[in-house]
């Protein structure tokens, strides 16, 4: 992509005006590293063109390409450059939280993008006792519809679609629709229980600060709430 102008805004746009590009770097700002990692926070994009913005992105100097300690794969980790765009990129969601998000069509309930997100926002020190075993089971999906979150440690987290093996803590029914909000801000655990719309059962204490431990997203509420 090229406009033709000096103006610095055109050429930012240059380099991050390209489709899924600034994605890829929310994805990177939250952690993600590795290609499957990227893959699955960005389930609609092919591999061979998440390649190529990758490739883009290395070559403008904004991300860095390293290989895996001890490892034949590589890692993807932004440059200080590309730190930067950290307050853009949330300014960016901030603005489609307050005015792009009237209507959520069904297709984009993307139920590994959501889950993704929770497992990212979940709050380790809040967890009572030293892990945590957490079923979802998601209605009206055919694809999917179980989901476990497994925290074993600071360092031992695993969000998997396979039975981990291990007894739930706590089983959260619920369906797509009503988790986005909830991740969105729009609706509180509490006021989803009472509408029926989700329930919980467990362990006690799990059951009863599941909103401390499970947090919503970044800019819920239509603000930032955290720091990436």
């Amino acid at each position: 992509m090229h406009y033709g102008q000096f103006c610095p805004i055109a050429k930012a746009c240059e380099i991050l005006g390209e489709r899924w590009t600034l994605l890829i770097i929310r994805e990177l700002l939250c952690g993600s590293t590795r290609f499957s990692e990227l893959q699955r926070g960005l389930s609609q994009i092919s591999p061979s063109l998440l390649t190529k913005r990758l490739a883009q992105l290395v070559d403008d100097e904004i991300v860095i390409k390293k290989s895996a300690v001890g490892e034949k794969k590589v890692e993807y980790f932004l440059t200080p450059a590309g730190k930067e765009l950290a307050p853009v990129v949330m300014g960016l969601g901030d603005w489609g939280h307050r005015w792009a998000r009237s209507r959520m069509e069904e297709d984009e309930l993307d139920i590994e993008l959501l889950m993704l997100e929770f497992f990212r926002r979940i709050d380790l020190k809040q967890i009572p006792g030293d892990g945590l075993v957490a079923h979802f089971c998601f209605q009206g999906l055919t694809t999917y519809p179980n989901w476990w979150i497994v925290v074993e440690g600071p360092e031992e987290r695993e969000l998997c679609v396979v039975h981990p093996g291990k007894e739930a803590d706590i089983t959260i029914r619920s369906d797509p629709r009503t988790f986005c909000k909830i991740w969105n801000g729009d609706l509180s655990f509490q006021e989803a229980k009472k509408k029926g719309l989700i329930t919980l059962c467990g362990l006690p204490v799990t059951v009863r600060n599941v909103s401390k431990w499970l947090k919503p997203g970044l800019l819920a509420n239509g603000k930032l709430v955290d720091q990436i």
